[in-house]
């Protein structure tokens, strides 16, 4: 029994009984007025709030504006609208423009990492889905909350909503093209502004994010717009993208994609006039590949992104926090599932060479297939998986690890439990093993995850020491415990496997990233973006 419990800074739980929701919630004041939210068993959640100006009409393809300040109490006990996006694996489908909207979970009970008097550490959590998918409301945060840090979980605008670089909308005065990151600034500047009245620190925030979630972590480490709005980074498999395309080449595709739309004109007022479907419809104009995989990455506009990561990390010139980033061991497993088996069957023993070809060049081919030859793999799917894993995600983490470590304290990691359940795609003819989006569910309760088996034993114990260290970080800059700072000199990683992790040096070899480095250097390999 919880009765009549007040949180710091200003935030109250009436009544609260453990194991029911309220019909008398909590309530946080914040600069758009008093906010209703609803006790759970294990939290308290504050869900839809609006952190800017709903992006429609005369809005669409604007930088996110703020809310004029109120004082009307805001019904905060239901998920908000989503960003507009076609039905995938990884998110549910939208037609909502008006989707910036954050959601704030806060502890009842907590143990572990929150400082007294300073109010809790906050995490700030941006989704993957290659900057097409995915919505907040997905990730429950409840096992990080519970170890006394508030975690908000944002909506951004995503695809060509989000990402849409055309002469005609650059030419307006503003910042431009890379609209979702802009959101996730004001969310971050929302947060900075309101979080006090949560019981938060507001001058201890965390950012972290997996795949393309990662990613957007790595371009506000980069991003002179960000400075200031946080102390800390998680990255989780989103070092994808080191080098971004120059604004010319999103200009270019912008225009491919107004032209697809009907806008021959190639004007604002036609573009803000296309119906979100036809939007949808047509918004792989803008997309990028990275060897073969098709997402949407941010591009170079001058204002929210002047440096690609791979040139920022090199020279030190971005924003210094402590950097916790990795991978997990199997990631290209669920890249190949989608390349090939989920599209019409597993790859041949006579394709494998011509596709290692058409994803990295003609010119690295033989060196590629060298390295990973089909004899050292049960099929070609896992040769290829393998590969593709290691020189576009592991790798690259790694590097990224080396690179920031001169500058930063960083806490590399990879995620490997074999048995990792996978809730996003369908069984194919390999197992998934610790792929990609395979740790999110020792981090959070999914809603991809409910009806389905539950973890063993030992996967508990390594999601409580994944919870444990994760929150340490945002609390301190550091996971503690058994985890030892990167040294670059040795490219040591924290091997996260049940149930217990350990400390490892053999990361580089295991994933032949001396071979990809070298490759690189010769210039042989095909751009990584096309």
């Amino acid at each position: 029994m919880l009765a009549c419990l007040v949180m710091g800074m200003g935030m109250t739980v009436v009544g609260a009984v453990s194991g029911q929701a309220l019909a008398q919630p909590a309530v946080a004041i914040t600069e758009n007025g008093p906010a209703n939210g609803v006790v759970r068993s294990n939290e308290i959640a504050f869900l839809g709030l609006a952190y800017a100006q709903p992006p429609v009409g005369a809005l669409r393809w604007q930088p996110p504006q703020p809310i004029p300040p109120g004082s009307q109490t805001i019904d905060a006990t239901k998920f908000a609208p989503h960003c507009a996006q076609p039905a995938s694996p990884f998110g549910v489908a939208s037609a909502s423009e008006d989707c910036l909207y954050l959601n704030v979970y806060t502890p009842i009970s907590p143990r572990g990492v929150e400082t007294a008097g300073a109010g809790y550490p906050v995490m700030v959590w941006f989704h993957g889905g290659g900057l097409l998918y995915g919505e907040s409301e997905d990730f429950d945060p409840v096992r990080l909350v519970q170890r006394g840090v508030i975690v908000v979980t944002v909506n951004y605008r995503l695809g060509a909503f989000g990402f849409l670089a055309h002469p005609a909308l650059d030419g307006e005065g503003h910042s431009f093209a890379n609209y979702g990151l802009m959101d996730q600034q004001a969310a971050l500047g929302w947060v900075k502004r309101n979080i006090a009245g949560f019981g938060a620190n507001p001058e201890n925030i965390t950012i972290f994010g997996q795949s393309a979630g990662g990613e957007s972590v790595t371009a506000h480490l980069v991003s002179p717009t960000a400075s200031k709005l946080f102390e800390k980074a998680i990255i989780q498999s989103g070092n994808y993208a080191p080098n971004l395309p120059t604004l010319a080449t999103a200009e270019a595709q912008g225009q491919s994609f107004a032209t697809s739309v009907g806008c021959d004109d190639q004007s604002a007022a036609c573009l803000r006039n296309v119906p979100v479907s036809a939007i949808l419809a047509n918004q792989a104009k803008i997309y990028t590949v990275i060897h073969e995989v098709r997402i949407i990455v941010p591009s170079l506009d001058g204002t929210v992104l002047t440096s690609s990561p791979d040139a920022a990390f090199q020279s030190g010139q971005f924003n210094r926090v402590p950097v916790m980033a990795g991978s997990n061991h199997d990631e290209g497993r669920l890249f190949t599932a989608l390349l090939f088996d989920l599209r019409g069957g597993p790859l041949t023993a006579e394709q494998y060479p011509q596709f290692v070809a058409l994803a990295y060049g003609a010119a690295a081919a033989p060196s590629i297939l060298a390295e990973y030859p089909l004899t050292n793999y049960p099929s070609p799917d896992l040769a290829f998986a393998a590969l593709l894993g290691d020189s576009s995600l592991s790798c690259t983490a790694l590097f990224a690890d080396r690179q920031l470590s001169r500058f930063v304290p960083v806490y590399g990691y990879e995620f490997n439990d074999p048995d990792a359940p996978m809730y996003f795609l369908p069984p194919v003819s390999f197992p998934y093993l610790a792929t990609h989006t395979t740790e999110l569910a020792f981090l959070f309760d999914l809603v991809q995850a409910q009806g389905k088996p539950g973890p063993t034993a030992d996967e508990e114990a390594l999601s409580r020491w994944m919870a444990r260290y994760w929150t340490r970080f945002a609390q301190s800059g550091s996971p503690q415990g058994n985890w030892p700072a990167f040294n670059a000199t040795v490219s040591n990683v924290q091997e996260l496997v049940p149930p217990r992790p350990t400390t490892t040096a053999g990361f580089s070899a295991d994933h032949h990233c001396d071979f990809w480095e070298q490759l690189a250097n010769s210039g042989q390999t095909a751009a990584s973006m096309q």
